[in-house]
């Protein structure tokens, strides 16, 4: 069961951030389609027999070294998008695993020294009225998104509702290394929302199939206390008898 708090402290954390204006789209898929897209090491993820795969765009809020404190001047804070699925390994244990990540701030694509699939582009965030609106393009390659929302009302989160939000850790893979990243934070405040405007082509970039059926959208204020671990190399696991 996916926990709603998270599922570990992360004692000495690699980063510290916040997370805002975030909204979550979230569409099924056939397992088989997300599974062609993994690694061996991980088993696709299903709720209702349904792999799913999210598109979420944000704002990380004042990124800074874990001893550096959140009132400091001068901390960047930039867009990012993250095209994500649920994953498994061998043992049970959850995560995410990345099937691309957008991002306005060219440092972080440093991260793809351990796998994390950076493409540095042109994104924003804006509000207008009642409605938060994204965007973003690559610098390379053309991949892009346009997303409006209109937040509604918060929400008291169902188990599927938790499922698609809750994740403690997330995967990469680098070199027939699998890597793992262990994430701390608040749980997240979650509102409904309605879709206004969703045009994208970042789902086929990563080699799926077009989503079909209307999505679940969530949207969030954010969480401020967001505690991202030092990755580590995962220990192999007993291939199946």
């Amino acid at each position: 069961m996916v926990a709603y708090a998270a599922e570990q402290r992360v004692g000495l954390p690699a980063l510290r951030a916040g997370w805002v204006t975030q909204t979550f789209v979230h569409w099924p898929f056939g397992p088989d389609d997300v599974q062609a897209l993994l690694p061996d090491e991980l088993t696709v993820d299903v709720y209702d027999g349904a792999a799913w795969v999210s598109l979420t765009p944000f704002v990380m809020a004042d990124v800074r070294p874990a001893v550096v404190p959140a009132t400091a001047p001068g901390l960047p804070s930039f867009a990012e998008t993250n095209l994500r699925t649920y994953v498994r390994r061998r043992t049970g244990r959850d995560g995410l695993w990345f099937l691309s990540i957008e991002v306005a701030f060219p440092l972080m694509v440093a991260a793809r020294v351990i796998g994390a699939p950076y493409h540095p582009g042109t994104l924003g965030v804006s509000s207008a009225g009642d409605s938060v609106a994204y965007a973003g393009s690559r610098w390379v390659g053309g991949a892009s998104y346009r997303l409006v929302v209109r937040p509604g009302d918060p929400i008291t989160p169902t188990e599927r509702d938790v499922w698609l939000t809750s994740r403690w850790r997330a995967y990469t893979r680098r070199i027939g290394v699998l890597w793992e990243t262990p994430v701390e934070h608040e749980p997240w405040p979650l509102a409904d929302a309605a879709l206004e405007v969703l045009e994208e082509t970042l789902t086929a970039a990563a080699g799926l199939p077009a989503p079909v059926g209307e999505p679940v959208v969530h949207f969030s204020e954010g969480v401020r206390h967001v505690r991202l671990g030092v990755s580590r190399p995962c220990a192999p696991e007993p291939a199946p008898s």
